[in-house]
């Protein structure tokens, strides 16, 4: 009986308990080298790679299998650098296994190549990656970066780490309770899976050209920050997003915190100033309350609100005008007549319908929503101040979102930045983000008419460095009085300027601004204006011009650009005046240049020059 019972036993353990028992055993037996999934990439709109993969080996170390430990210990000091105490501590750790990840860091891919061919039982090599940005520091406040274990930490990298982060493999390897491998059982590969890929609306080709236009600008005017916004205003998709200065994400260690960690379109919030006044003006015209061609206003340089006297930026004042003009000339006693017509409530209505005092959703991480007066701070100076743009506090991307409502016909659209989530293995479209209309703002008649006076403003008014004779361009300046802990700062501006094109049919919304630029001339008009115009000549069709330039006596004429293709730097040098040369490669041959011979250059007369 005793014999039948352990029989039955042994029949019970070896044939209905085998598979738990057998799982359970392996389970015991098993030790797991990881090995990391790449990231997903992330593209552009037309697919041009800005974030991808570099293969960067990771080593680890099973003690139990160490047999010769100080040859390998050697090894590893000899090609990392380190101290021998830094990777003998590594590899004697009191674990089953041991990743070596400093050794690893400071080791390249060959080295780690090479020292397989050591034969070392117990060292394993794992896969592993590190971001690599193709484009340096381009783009930066948006792709954020990465840590040392793969994971996102800074902008999209961050906010889209459980897209972009894959399902981690590894090795598993079956050893006895003291390390030693157990040959019974062959290893097994388990290879995960890879990230999607993620594609953002950003043009690559933009986003360079505004860079460089505001990093100059910023030497130039020796500024402390320079913004940039570029948004298709019917869609809502963010073309180009420039913060300033910048960082690599590749060493984010080097950088300050105050720049890798602020995006300063949606986390930096300031006066508006006069750009702010477009909001004013498309509510004044919804409402019926200005006739901008027939209406005359007397401009003595000031008005009287609640006690206060508010200047214009004119001190003499503009004199007799029509509203038209006052939009021109931006004349603020002219918008707080148009603020007054409105009146409070009304006011304040309009600015919150046009999305301020509200994140636009647009999935940057740090979006701020700005500070608009309570109901109980608001009497009639405050009243008066909003209505060009001075007391509150917005974003730079609520401005654009805004703005966009005022030519777009009229509605408040979402401004988005990604575009599609991709499966790495197929190419498939897994998820997309298409234009999302929020709310109707201003009626389309509004919306044509606020975009005609936009185009003469730039025509006839404070935007003429944004004119284009063969560009159909519209905009508003703005300059605003840097404001710290409620006191204005003394002689500190952001200067500013949002311009579109073509003016009949916006294809491009564009906002530059540029922080405490240093010398006299501290106005929208002169240092911000000349950088859009620029950046429609290379990125908007042609259009003519719907209104011809007011004539002004310091207005420089159009010059023909000559040939320089064939010359030497030498024999070109003495064109550097009155032409700006601009050199492209370390050559001393000149093969391309841009605009081409024979073409017009207009001031400043920028010529760029690319060698052999």
């Amino acid at each position: 009986m005793l014999f039948v019972a352990i029989l039955v036993k042994l029949l019970y353990i070896q044939v209905w308990q085998y598979e738990e028992l057998h799982d359970k055993a392996l389970t015991s037996w098993n030790r797991q080298v990881p090995q990391q999934t790449e990231r997903g990439l992330i593209l552009d709109r037309e697919g041009k790679v800005l974030v991808t993969n570099q293969l960067h080996p990771s080593l680890h170390v099973m003690p139990g299998q160490l047999e010769d430990k100080d040859l390998l210990i050697r090894e590893l000091t000899e090609r990392s650098g380190l101290p021998e105490t830094v990777v003998r501590k590594e590899v004697e750790r009191k674990s089953y296994l041991n990743h070596l990840r400093s050794t690893s860091q400071a080791l390249t891919k060959n080295d780690v190549a090479e020292l397989q061919t050591l034969g070392v039982e117990g060292l394993y090599s794992s896969l592993a990656f590190k971001r690599s940005y193709p484009y340096n520091s381009l783009l930066a406040s948006v792709l954020g970066f990465t840590g040392a274990d793969g994971s996102g930490l800074a902008g999209v990298e961050y906010t889209y780490d459980h897209v972009l982060k894959g399902i981690n493999g590894n090795l598993e390897i079956y050893t006895d309770a003291k390390g030693k491998r157990a040959p019974s059982n062959p290893d097994e590969w388990n290879p995960g899976r890879r990230g999607y890929h993620l594609q953002l609306t950003i043009d690559l080709a933009i986003q360079q050209l505004l860079e460089a236009k505001l990093q100059r600008a910023m030497e130039a005017y020796k500024a402390k920050q320079a913004i940039g916004v570029v948004m298709n205003p019917k869609t809502g998709e963010l073309l180009a997003v420039v913060s300033l200065p910048t960082y690599q994400p590749e060493d984010y260690q080097s950088a300050s915190p105050d720049v890798i960690y602020k995006n300063l379109p949606v986390t930096m919030t300031f006066e508006p100033g006069s750009t702010f006044k477009i909001i004013t003006l498309s509510a004044a015209i919804e409402e019926n309350l200005v006739d901008l061609e027939h209406e005359h206003f007397h401009d003595p340089g000031y008005t009287h609100v609640a006690g206060h006297r508010l200047r214009c930026w004119k001190r003499q004042g503009h004199g007799s005008q029509t509203f038209l003009e006052v939009v021109e000339n931006s004349c603020n006693p002219g918008f707080i007549e148009l603020g007054h017509r409105l009146g409070e409530e009304r006011l304040q209505s309009y600015i919150r319908n046009f999305g301020f005092g509200a994140s636009t959703e647009s999935g940057l991480a740090g979006e701020q929503k700005g500070i608009l007066f309570s109901k109980e701070a608001y009497g009639p100076l405050e009243h008066a101040t909003t209505s060009f743009g001075q007391g509150i506090s917005v974003t730079p991307l609520q401005q654009v979102a805004a703005i966009a409502a005022t030519l777009n016909g009229g509605h408040l659209v979402k401004p988005y930045f990604v575009s599609r989530t991709i499966d790495p293995y197929t190419n498939e479209v897994v998820a997309e983000t298409f234009p999302e209309l929020k709310r109707r703002v201003i009626s389309p008649e509004t919306s044509k008419k606020v975009r005609e006076t936009l185009g003469e403003v730039v025509a006839h008014g404070s935007g003429q460095q944004a004119y284009r004779s063969y560009l159909s361009v519209g905009g508003k300046t703005g300059t605003a009085q840097k404001a710290v802990d409620g006191h204005y700062l003394d002689g500190e501006y952001i200067v500013s300027f949002i311009g579109f094109a073509p003016v009949q049919d916006p294809e491009y919304l564009v906002y530059v601004a540029i922080d405490a630029p240093e010398g006299s001339n501290q106005f929208g008009g002169t240092i911000a204006a000349p950088i859009v115009g620029e950046l429609f000549e290379d990125i908007a069709e042609d259009s003519p011009a719907l209104f011809e330039k007011k004539k002004t006596w310091n207005d420089l004429p159009e010059t023909i650009v000559p040939q320089l293709i064939g010359e030497t730097k030498e024999s070109v040098l003495p064109l550097d005046y009155p032409f700006q040369l601009i050199w492209h490669g370390d050559g001393n041959k000149v093969i391309d240049q841009l605009p081409k011979a024979g073409e017009p250059s207009r001031p400043p007369y920028t010529i760029h020059l690319y060698t052999d």
